[in-house]
């Protein structure tokens, strides 16, 4: 398995998808995470124990605006969440590398340095650019202001420390072209 990293606007998704074109598989972490919390009955009902009734809306669906207030500035809850969330998702990504057939997977995760997921990689990929250009593209993206996106970045890993600890690296800095040729020989270097 390789873990694929990269800060908030730094392009991992992009990336992703220029692996799938290569014709790896990749699971999309963040996706099956709010995928599950929506669909596993006894992971709702520990979620809401938690954080209280309101952390799912009238339809039964996962209210992340709810759910963010309520941990961004409280890491004691924010670290049971996670510790709610993450083995279920650990156990989803186990159940899809036992279906493929590729010698080389790919975990798309932002936090794999942080919980030390890098750990069980036979490789770690990061995606970087600079603080600049991520800040803009989240705040086009997600239309979020100058200081949302700066908070998030704040609670992310240093990308110095990141850089630090990497096997590979991409900088998404230029253009999609150069973005998918760095891809490319990323790939060719870890087969």
């Amino acid at each position: 398995m390789i873990g694929l990293t990269g800060g908030i606007g730094s392009g991992k998704t992009t990336v992703a998808h220029f692996i799938e074109e290569c014709g790896f598989p990749v699971y999309y972490s963040d996706d099956r995470a709010k995928t599950i919390v929506n669909d596993n009955e006894s992971l709702k009902v520990r979620i809401k124990e938690l954080l209280g009734e309101k952390a799912y809306d009238e339809n039964g669906m996962y209210d992340r605006k709810f759910v963010a207030n309520k941990v961004f500035n409280n890491n004691e809850l924010l670290q049971s969440l996670n510790g709610i969330i993450h083995p279920a998702v650990r156990i989803d990504f186990e159940e899809w590398v036992s279906q493929q057939t590729k010698y080389l997977v790919f975990k798309e995760t932002a936090l794999l340095f942080e919980l030390k997921l890098n750990l069980q990689c036979y490789k770690s990929l990061l995606v970087t650019a600079q603080d600049n250009l991520r800040i803009k593209r989240v705040m086009d993206r997600d239309n979020k202001t100058y200081r949302e996106v700066q908070a998030i970045m704040e609670r992310q890993m240093p990308e110095k420390d990141k850089i630090r600890i990497a096997d590979y690296i991409i900088y998404n800095d230029t253009n999609l072209d150069d973005l998918k040729e760095q891809t490319e020989r990323v790939i060719f270097e870890i087969e």
